[in-house]
């Protein structure tokens, strides 16, 4: 049997869960400037699966990629690093 190879992984900060069974995560990148050497903060945004819809906005969430599973969706929530703060107490 083959093996699958490295999947990429990814953290962010989940910005919406407003679709069912999916959500929109933010990543963050730093990039360093060409010609004046600052580093800059870029952002990405990815539509990741979440089948239990476990992740809340604001949570720290950890992201894998897997096969397409819609025409925007690439990626799979593989688990919550952090909480929201606002929902702290009810977990």
């Amino acid at each position: 049997m083959s093996e699958r190879g490295i999947r990429n992984e990814k953290v962010g900060e989940v910005i919406s869960q407003k679709m069912e069974k999916s959500i929109v995560v933010r990543v963050y990148r730093m990039v360093k400037h060409k010609r004046y050497g600052k580093y800059l903060k870029k952002a990405h945004v990815f539509v990741a699966h979440d089948e239990e819809r476990k992740s809340k906005i604001g949570d720290q969430v950890k992201i894998v990629e897997t096969r397409p599973t819609s025409k925007s969706k690439r990626w799979k929530l593989k688990e919550i690093l952090v909480v929201a703060k606002e929902r702290g107490a009810d977990v």
